[in-house]
């Protein structure tokens, strides 16, 4: 079996175990539409406003939800008892790593594919725009590839509700800073020239920690 035919497998077999119990997508949609209501009438206020403050409120939403979504991602395994046998079958760490990143890069992008529109109807913000999708799919990509190490390494510990957050967070903050600028930008209506220089520095996180991950995650999931 090819590497990618063992990836797409992995990521198969999270896919199909989400849709039998619904239980990452429900509540990470649940809090993120939560979230993007509660912020709404916080900040009720005149247009500009909201243009303003609504980029934070667009990738903070997005990176608590993310950050729930990657919690689940190994402790339903774990406590299913289906660590040891992930671990224990003929694939290398590398592809439950790409495996396991391409299943919650679905599951986080299906729940941005469904904010976005109650974001845009709630706030009275345009968001579907070229600009404000690319930003948010590589944005995605970087959160995501190194949550996923995170996740991983939190999964062993008592608190790993807590511990992932505090430790995943710091790490990511130049993508969702970059993001909420570029975001700022796209919403405003500017072009990609000046949205390109906080793009490349999300393009630039994304292929340095992403394989940075990638070599390390076997070290991690060992322990």
């Amino acid at each position: 079996m090819s590497f990618w035919r063992k990836v797409l497998a992995i990521m198969r077999k999270d896919v199909i175990s989400e849709m039998r119990s619904k239980e990452i997508v429900f509540s990470v949609l649940v809090f993120a539409l939560l979230s993007v209501v509660v912020f709404n009438f916080a900040f009720s206020a005149d247009t500009e406003t909201m243009n303003l403050i609504a980029p934070g409120v667009l990738w903070v939403t997005f990176a608590f939800s993310g950050v729930l979504s990657l919690n689940r991602a190994f402790i339903i395994e774990r406590e299913a008892g289906c660590m040891e046998a992930l671990l224990s079958s003929p694939v290398s760490r590398e592809t439950i790593y790409i495996g396991k990143v391409l299943g919650s890069l679905v599951f986080m992008l299906l729940v941005e594919i469904i904010i976005l529109p109650a974001f845009s109807l709630l706030f009275n913000i345009n968001v579907f725009s070229w600009e404000l999708i690319t930003i948010t799919l590589f944005a995605t990509i970087g959160f995501v590839a190194v949550g996923t190490l995170f996740a991983a390494m939190a999964v062993n510990t008592k608190a790993r509700e807590m511990v992932l957050p505090i430790l995943f967070l710091p790490i990511i903050s130049p993508v969702i800073i970059a993001a909420v600028k570029a975001s700022g930008q796209a919403l405003a209506g500017e072009g990609w020239g000046e949205i390109l220089t906080w793009l490349d520095i999300i393009i630039a996180f994304d292929i340095v920690f992403t394989t940075a991950s990638y070599l390390v995650f076997s070290f991690v999931i060992e322990e």
